[in-house]
């Protein structure tokens, strides 16, 4: 957390010529202009990198990814060059702020050259202030482990792998399209835990034909290797996907309700706490960058389709990067990466800090809540008072958190804070 600084404490930007200030700088002053709201401090700020090749698309994906063919048909080059211009052009917005956590995710960051992995880090570093315990997250793919270039990545500052396994079992991964087989998967694990002590294992169920007996073996068998974290995801049909047009047949809500009860009962016996809907950790292993998100912290993000989410003293904006990679590349040139951005107004920011922070079983702190939105607790009070009659949500004087009711109707809890 980082105290508000008044515009004058803000250096070079104060007495600069307005017309001689890079549009960042320009806009940076304008959102320190008094505004709808008032934080007394700003929250800790990460940095998303974004990394938008893989080898190929998986039908159930609908993460801004595009199929690289091989897999060096990328201008590595030329993108790694547009993110140090994306991140320099950014600076302005976050003059003073130490970064705590860093997530590269994709697509396949692990595409990445070791040389160009090292080039990345080193211009993060000579930008940008890093907190000397921040957590340093790569997305990796199963089907581009090599020993060689991931020691490489260790040694280039990378501190936590997540990895994309989805499942152990061959029929599973070759229905949802994966570049690796369960050997792959195996081996990936095995990488990992010889060179990182902190890494994720990604696996998903309610697979395509998927039975309880084969969700529990994926859980064990990833268990079975003791990764400090393990995110485990419900296979959802999203919209303008593969898996969208052509539907398979997935287990039905009963089966995936069996699986949900057999993951909770797994991960606790094996020492894991759920702290987050699709998130379980041995202790002191929190996901930091992803925690972040739901403590509504702030972000910067970079790189084609990239999300920022940054405050200031009156008002928290939303921007986003342009998606295509051709057409960042090209923008990137033109000092223009920002497609849109939008400053949250007053009523969506109860309903956008409660989307998030619900997501966190053990729920907030209550001061948290004006700490983060600038905004007085009563503005929700209604919903709050709707969600608790409804036994959805757990109040008192300290803390608000889901009940057990609420974590198994998140969504419809969630909706009670949208205001029309």
């Amino acid at each position: 957390m980082i105290l508000i600084k008044p515009i004058g404490m803000l250096g070079h930007a104060k007495s600069a010529p307005a017309d001689k200030l890079s549009s960042a700088a320009q806009a940076t002053l304008a959102y320190l202009q008094p505004g709808t709201l008032s934080l007394s401090a700003l929250p800790p700020l990460s940095l998303y990198i974004h990394f938008p090749w893989c080898i190929k698309k998986c039908p159930y994906c609908d993460f801004n990814s595009h199929e690289a063919g091989g897999g060096s048909s990328f201008p590595e080059e030329e993108y790694l060059a547009a993110l140090r211009a994306d991140l320099e052009a950014a600076l302005p917005l976050i003059w003073g702020r130490k970064i705590y956590t860093i997530f590269i995710g994709g697509g396949t960051p692990s595409l990445i050259s070791a040389a160009g992995l090292d080039r990345l880090m080193s211009d993060v570093r000579s930008l940008l202030p890093l907190d000397g315990a921040a957590e340093i997250t790569m997305e990796a793919n199963p089907g581009t482990f090599e020993a060689k270039k991931f020691k490489s990545y260790r040694q280039s500052g990378i501190n936590r792998l997540s990895i994309g396994i989805q499942s152990f079992n061959a029929r599973h991964l070759e229905a949802l399209g994966r570049i690796h087989n369960d050997g792959e998967a195996r081996r990936a694990v095995e990488i990992a835990h010889s060179m990182f002590d902190n890494f994720n294992l990604d696996l998903m169920y309610a697979l395509p034909s998927q039975t309880l007996e084969e969700a529990q073996r994926d859980v064990v068998t990833a268990i079975g290797f003791a990764p400090p974290h393990l995110s485990l995801y419900h296979l959802t049909l999203e919209p303008n996907t593969y898996f969208a047009k052509y539907p398979p047949m997935v287990p039905d809500d009963d089966a995936s309700a069996e699986m949900q009860d057999m993951i909770a009962a797994q991960t606790g016996a094996a020492g894991y706490s759920h702290y987050e809907v699709s998130a379980y950790a041995q202790s002191g292993r929190q996901a930091r960058h992803n925690l972040n998100y739901w403590q509504f912290g702030d972000y910067l993000g970079i790189g084609a389709g990239a999300h920022s989410k940054l405050s200031f003293p009156h008002r928290v904006i939303r921007q986003i990067r342009h998606k295509q990679p051709k057409i960042y590349l090209e923008q990137s040139r033109l000092g223009n990466v920002v497609q849109g951005e939008v400053e949250i107004g007053r009523d969506d920011l109860g309903f956008e800090f409660m989307l998030n922070a619900l997501r966190l079983n053990n729920g907030f702190e209550v001061n948290q809540f004006s700490e983060r939105t600038g905004l007085a607790l009563n503005i929700i009070e209604k919903s709050l008072n709707q969600a608790e009659a409804k036994g959805l949500l757990y109040r008192d004087h300290k803390v608000i958190r889901p009940t057990d009711l609420g974590r198994r109707f998140l969504s419809d809890l969630q909706q009670i804070f949208l205001l029309d």
